[in-house]
């Protein structure tokens, strides 16, 4: 009988112990997520807003990054990631970009997001023009900040596609 008690007891005691563990890795995943899903979202928004100052915030201090775009060859680094964005932003046609992150997994260091972009223009050649795009993105965690490494956009749909 003392032994079933005993037996009862250190099993409850383990559970006990090993729960609030459980738990604060569950809220530091959580707080990890949430901090790289932040950033991502600053991301957006920089280019959104043409913020070249808040986009470069989201980028590695390491310089990593590559920018792969449809029809385009791979670009390679910060430096091209910035002044590719500094010339976009200054074309004053109007354009919009319109994102919505769909999903994001977390790691550790490594994390990756799924996103839908619309990119807009009132004008081209005399009609207004859309890019509906699935963009990839991929962020590391350096010295404890989640940043941009990888920006992978794919067209799904234009509004210049021809219909068969």
């Amino acid at each position: 009988m003392k032994l079933k008690l005993f037996t009862m007891i250190v099993c409850v005691l383990s559970l006990a112990c090993d729960t609030p563990s459980k738990k604060a890795s569950e809220i530091d995943n959580s707080s990890n997520a949430t901090q790289c899903i932040e950033v991502m979202q600053t991301h957006l928004d920089a280019v959104s807003n043409k913020d070249i100052e808040t986009l470069k915030y989201t980028m590695s201090p390491n310089g990593d990054m590559l920018l792969i775009l449809p029809q385009s060859e791979i670009m390679e680094g910060v430096d091209a990631f910035i002044n590719y964005h500094i010339d976009w932003f200054a074309v004053n046609n109007g354009w919009t970009f319109e994102p919505k992150i769909l999903d994001t997994k977390v790691g550790e260091t490594l994390a990756m997001s799924i996103t839908e972009i619309v990119y807009r223009e009132p004008d081209r050649d005399g009609k207004p023009y859309f890019n509906r795009m699935i963009v990839s993105y991929d962020l590391e965690k350096i010295e404890g900040q989640w940043y941009v490494i990888k920006d992978h956009a794919s067209s799904i749909e234009k509004s210049t596609d021809k219909v068969e």
